[in-house]
């Protein structure tokens, strides 16, 4: 149907699949438009120009040799390539000897200080022999390592500029939202100086990458080859450092992580000033606040916090400021809505602030001060610090109970709850070969479908505290248990040690 000869029935329709109104029978109206707010900026051309000499490509080489032993093979006597498989297979001294090979990797930075200090991704300089710099005019210089943390995929290089360097500026990640618009400036695929636009789809994402996962999550292309570079804020701040992506293929689908400069900036700072970093350490063992222990400890508006399994001995508070069952909601100002917010806090603050934290004990909101030590980089102490305890529901069994073998059988005992239950004597020491520093009740059985057995809970552990009140026999803790079930408690909240004196807390359901 030509559209001269449309009827008014089918103008009527074209009419509202248009759009267009029809005023009294004359010409096609457009409507009014409606004011809207621009959804970003105009153009970023102004701000990558003003950034860019501060962003550089970092190309690194490592000496690697090679652990090949595939056979040299055989050319015919007199061959007058002979040579050349000579040197080539067997290097130059023809002995089949294996030769170092080169192995090359490229990645991005930015320059944080005019004298030469450039920030970039531990990853991208590990193992490295030879680090070189390469900076958006074509020049390149040699760059030196100044100090990696690992924990945080950071590293610090310094080059030995003729001129002060164009540097750019920390920003405030805190102060980021999710929407807020970003750039990334890098080196992706080796094709350099790339910028790409996006905005904040996240904050606080835990990828587990290392103990203190903060990332900011946003969909400004990152690809391989953009780790170490800035994420800017629209005034031209770096609010972030691109070290991680989420891809099947390789490329960019949209989702990336960037270390936060809340967390960064601190750590640049003390690798530059000592080569290293000094974080704080304030000596406690931690594990979740579960729906359940929340709960058994009476607290109100849900699980939150960090709950202390165990105090370091000799560590900052040890001196009781702290107490095993206290639950940390609040540090140094910052909120800890969960466990593993609070190595975060901790790692930021200075060596020997004096710091208040919140905490809940016996169901009372208190506040003290502690004196942070520092969490030196030796693995027993990195460990004592970390939430080594984990989700209470998943303990290592293996590592909680040593094989019994052969060895005596410990005396009859109180079951409750799936769990025989016996006094830990001198005999059940040496059967579940339990520390002398380990006090309480022992568990000589745990019924294959009970709930104790849901929680991971071995003969060999030993029930330390029930309701945070210490018990010292099988009938204390029959008692105690009895007296909740009258109470109508769901939950019995208490504190087990493993054979070796390792202590979680656990709930274990009231059938």
């Amino acid at each position: 149907m030509a559209l001269n000869k449309t009827s008014s029935a089918a103008r009527a329709a074209l009419t509202l699949a248009m759009g267009f109104s029809l005023i009294a029978g004359g010409p096609l109206a457009l409507p009014a438009r409606a004011e809207v707010k621009p959804a970003g900026p105009e153009s970023v051309a102004d701000l990558a120009e003003s950034l860019l000499d501060a962003v550089v490509n970092i190309s690194t080489s490592q000496n690697v040799k090679s652990d090949d032993k595939a056979p040299v093979p055989q050319v015919p006597e007199g061959s007058p390539f002979q040579d050349f498989f000579d040197e080539f297979f067997k290097g130059e001294g023809g002995d089949g000897s294996n030769q170092p090979q080169t192995v090359n990797s490229l990645g991005s930075g930015f320059v944080i200080d005019p004298k030469g200090f450039i920030a970039t991704n531990n990853h991208v300089i590990e193992g490295a022999d030879d680090i070189e710099v390469n900076f958006a005019n074509g020049s390149k210089l040699k760059a030196k390592l100044v100090g990696t943390d690992p924990k945080t995929d950071l590293a610090l290089l310094k080059v030995e500029p003729k001129a002060p360097l164009k540097a750019v500026p920390f920003g405030d990640s805190r102060t980021m939202r999710i929407g807020d618009w970003v750039m990334a400036i890098g080196n992706p695929f080796g094709l350099g100086g790339s910028v790409t636009v996006g905005i904040i789809s996240a904050r606080g994402r835990n990828i587990n990458a290392g103990p203190y996962d903060n990332f900011i999550q946003t969909d400004a292309a990152i690809n391989r080859g953009n780790s170490g570079g800035p994420l800017f804020n629209m005034k031209g701040e770096v609010i972030g450092i691109n070290t991680a992506i989420i891809s099947p293929s390789g490329g960019s689908i949209g989702i990336g992580f960037s270390v936060p400069t809340e967390l960064a900036q601190n750590i640049f700072l003390q690798l530059r000033d000592f080569g290293e970093t000094r974080r704080g350490w304030l000596g406690v063992r931690i594990q979740p606040v579960t729906d359940d222990i929340a709960e058994s400890l009476g607290m109100s508006g849900g699980a939150k916090g960090a709950l202390v399994a165990g105090v370091i001995k000799g560590g900052p508070v040890d001196n009781g400021s702290i107490r095993t069952g206290d639950v940390i909601t609040r540090f140094d100002g910052k909120d800890v809505r969960e466990m593993r917010d609070l190595p975060r806090v901790v790692a930021e603050s200075p060596v020997g602030k004096a710091v208040d934290v919140v905490l809940l004990r016996d169901g009372k909101e208190m506040t003290v001060k502690v004196t942070l030590g520092r969490l030196e980089d030796d693995e027993k102490q990195a460990e004592n610090e970390d939430a080594a305890t984990g989700d209470e529901e998943t303990t290592e069994e293996e590592d909680l109970a040593p094989d019994t073998g052969e060895q005596a059988q410990p005396k009859a005992s109180e079951t409750v709850l799936g769990m025989g239950i016996g006094d830990l004597d001198e005999e059940a020491r040496k059967t579940f070969s339990i520390v002398e520093s380990v006090k309480g009740a022992v568990i000589t059985e745990v019924a294959p479908d009970s709930a104790a057995a849901e929680r991971g809970i071995v003969p060999g552990d030993v029930i330390v505290e029930i309701g945070q009140e210490a018990v010292a026999s099988a009938d204390e803790v029959k008692t105690r248990i009895a007296k909740l079930k009258s109470e109508d408690r769901r939950n019995v909240l208490m504190m087990v040690a493993n054979h070796s004196g390792a202590l979680r807390y656990i709930t274990v359901r009231i059938d």
